[in-house]
C-alpha cells in the first residue's frame, strides 16, 4: 500500500509541475519526461502487437492466400477513384506519422487515400535465393524471419522500422553497399497497381523501363504491392575491426582504400570531428573467439557510437565478434545518435540496466506527439540529412559539411552506384564508388539558418554530381531538383501510363518549395 501511495504522490507532483510550467514548455524543453513516461511504454505495446501478428501469420500460413485478395481490394479502390471522375491525386492511406521520415506530408489530407494493408513476408524461395515480401514489411521483421532459416538480405538498412516499400520508393543503404549497391539494386522484381487499376510485374527483363523508374519515385508511378529481393546465406557473426584515424586526408584515404576491398563484407566510418574518425571493417564468419564476442544489441549495452568512440579516445585498434543480427541493427537503440538529444541520460549505465529494454521510442510516435512547437524547433535547429557524393569528392564534401553545418558525429557509408537507367546514376558510363554522408543532430555553426544553409549544401552536392536522400527536408527549386536527378525515364513513363492525373510529381510530393 505504501508503494502505491508513493507512486500516486509522485504522479501528483509531476502533474502539478507540468501545470506550473505549461504542457507545451515541458514537451519542448523537457521532452524526455513525456518520452520516458508515455512513449516508451507505448512503443513496447506496438512492438508486441506487430510481433504477435507476424507470428500468427507465419503459423497460419495466411499471408500468401490473403495477398491476392488484398491486392484486388486496392485495384477496386483505384477503379472507384476513376469512376468518381479522377478529381484528386491518389496516395497511400498510411498516416504520415507512421513513416520514419521526419517530414510532415500534408498532401494526405487533400489526396484520395488508397488503403494498403500489406505487411507480410509472402515466400522464401531458397532455390532462387529470393524472398518475396509486401511493402510494409520492416527490416526488423524481415531479418527476424530470415535469420533463423540461415538467410539474410545483402543490404539491411539501419533502423528496425524502415519498410521495404519506403526503401524502394525512396532509397536505403548499409555498410555492405560498397559490394551490393543501394537497397534497390538488391531487388529483382516489383509488382505494382497502376493508375488504371491494372496489376503489373516488372523486372530487368520484363517491363524494364518501369523497373528502373520505380526507385526514388516516392509512389508517383503506381502502388507497390510486392517486391522480390535477393537473399544471401547468413553467418553467425561479424568480425569487426576498429581503427582510429587522425587527419582529414588520412581519414579519406583510409576510408577509400577499405571501401574498394571486396573482401570486406562491411565498411563504415564515424567522424567525431573534422580530423578524428574510427574506420570499421567487417567480415561475416561462423567462428568467433569467445572472449571477444560483444552482443552489442543487448539492452544494457552502451550505445554503439559511444562504444566505437572508446577506441578513438584510447587511440587503439580492436577486434570484436558481433552477432550478425545485432550488427545489422547496431544503431537502432540510439537511433544513430539522435536519442541523446531526446533522452540526454539514455546511455547512462543505470538507465540502460533499468529501462534500456524499452528503448528506442518509435519514431512514428515521436512524430505523432511532437506538436507544432517542436516541429518548428526541429526544422530550424536540427538537421537530419543524407547526401550521396562521389568518393573522389569525399574530402571536399566533409569540409563543406563542417563549414555549413558543423554536426558531429558524421556517418560515412560507401556504396557502388551502377550505371542503370533511372533517376540516380553516375555521370559517366560506368559504375562509380560513392559515399553517403549522414548528418543527424543540432548544427553548431553560429549563423545556421535552415533554409539558407541547406540550399548551400544542396548546391554543393549538385556541383559534384551527388544526390540528396528524399526522406529529408529538401529546399531546391523544381529546376534545381531535376538538375540533380535524371527525370528523362521518369517523365516518359508518367506520360505513357497516364500518371499525371493520378499522382503528383515526385518534386511536388517531397520538396518544401512545393508542399502545401
Amino acid at each position: 500500500m505504501s508503494a502505491l501511495w508513493s507512486v500516486g504522490a509522485g504522479l501528483l507532483l509531476l502533474l502539478l509541475w507540468v501545470r506550473h510550467r505549461g504542457l507545451e514548455a515541458v514537451l519542448v524543453h523537457h521532452r524526455w519526461v513525456f518520452v520516458c513516461l508515455f512513449l516508451l511504454p507505448l512503443s513496447i505495446l506496438f512492438d508486441i502487437y506487430y510481433q504477435l501478428r507476424a507470428w500468427a501469420v507465419w503459423r497460419l500460413h495466411s499471408a500468401p492466400r490473403q495477398h491476392a485478395q488484398r491486392v484486388r481490394h486496392i485495384q477496386a479502390q483505384v477503379r472507384e477513384w476513376k469512376k468518381e471522375g479522377s478529381k484528386r491525386y491518389m496516395c497511400t492511406g498510411r498516416p504520415g506519422w507512421l513513416t520514419v521520415s521526419l517530414r510532415v506530408g500534408k498532401y494526405k489530407k487533400i489526396h484520395k487515400n488508397i488503403m494498403i494493408n500489406l505487411m507480410d513476408v509472402l515466400e522464401v524461395d531458397s532455390e532462387r535465393q529470393v524472398v518475396r515480401v509486401e511493402p510494409l514489411v520492416s527490416m526488423g521483421q524481415l531479418t527476424a524471419h530470415l535469420n533463423p532459416m540461415g538467410w539474410t538480405i545483402p543490404v539491411v538498412p539501419e533502423l528496425d522500422d524502415l519498410t521495404v516499400g519506403g526503401l524502394i520508393m525512396g532509397t536505403g543503404i548499409e555498410s555492405s553497399s560498397h559490394i551490393y549497391g543501394l537497397f534497390q539494386h538488391t531487388c529483382v522484381a516489383y509488382e505494382l497497381v497502376l493508375a488504371d487499376g491494372s496489376l503489373v510485374r516488372c523486372s530487368p527483363t520484363e517491363n524494364s523501363d518501369l523497373f528502373y523508374a520505380v526507385p526514388w519515385s516516392c509512389g508517383t508511378l503506381g502502388f507497390l504491392v510486392a517486391a522480390e529481393i535477393k537473399m544471401i546465406p547468413a553467418k553467425k557473426y561479424v568480425k569487426i575491426h576498429y581503427e582510429p584515424v587522425r587527419g582529414l586526408q588520412k581519414i579519406c584515404e583510409k576510408f577509400t582504400e577499405e571501401s574498394k576491398k571486396k573482401e570486406n563484407s562491411f565498411v563504415e566510418g564515424l567522424l567525431y570531428s573534422l580530423d578524428e574518425a574510427v574506420i570499421m571493417t567487417g567480415v561475416l564468419t561462423d567462428e568467433a573467439e569467445q572472449s571477444k564476442i560483444n552482443r552489442i544489441g543487448n539492452y544494457y549495452k552502451p550505445w554503439f557510437f559511444k562504444h566505437v568512440e572508446k577506441y578513438l579516445k584510447a587511440d587503439r585498434t580492436g577486434i570484436e565478434y558481433i552477432p550478425s543480427r545485432h550488427y545489422y541493427h547496431r544503431h537502432t537503440r540510439s537511433i544513430f545518435w539522435e536519442l541523446q538529444d531526446i533522452i540526454p541520460f539514455g546511455n547512462n549505465p543505470v538507465f540502460r540496466y533499468l529501462f534500456g529494454w524499452m528503448v528506442p521510442p518509435k519514431i512514428s510516435l515521436l512524430k505523432l506527439t511532437q506538436g507544432e512547437a517542436i516541429r518548428k524547433l526541429y526544422e530550424q535547429h536540427h538537421v537530419v540529412q543524407d547526401m550521396l557524393v562521389p568518393m573522389k569528392s569525399l574530402e571536399k564534401s566533409i569540409q563543406t559539411f563542417h563549414v555549413d553545418l558543423h554536426v558531429y558525429p558524421l556517418w560515412l557509408c560507401p556504396f557502388i552506384l551502377p550505371n542503370n537507367p533511372g533517376m540516380v546514376h553516375p555521370k559517366g558510363n560506368e559504375a562509380e564508388l560513392y559515399v553517403d554522408i549522414g548528418a543527424y543532430g543540432e548544427p553548431k555553426r553560429k549563423q545556421f539558418e535552415a533554409r539558407a544553409s541547406m540550399r548551400q549544401m544542396e548546391k554543393f552536392v549538385r556541383s559534384v554530381h551527388g544526390f540528396q536522400m528524399l526522406y529529408a527536408d529538401c529546399y531546391m527549386t523544381r529546376e534545381e531538383f531535376w538538375d540533380m536527378f535524371d527525370g528523362s525515364l521518369y517523365h516518359k513513363l508518367r506520360e505513357q501510363m497516364n500518371c499525371k492525373d493520378a499522382f503528383p510529381e515526385v518534386y511536388d510530393k517531397i520538396c518544401k518549395a512545393a508542399r502545401h
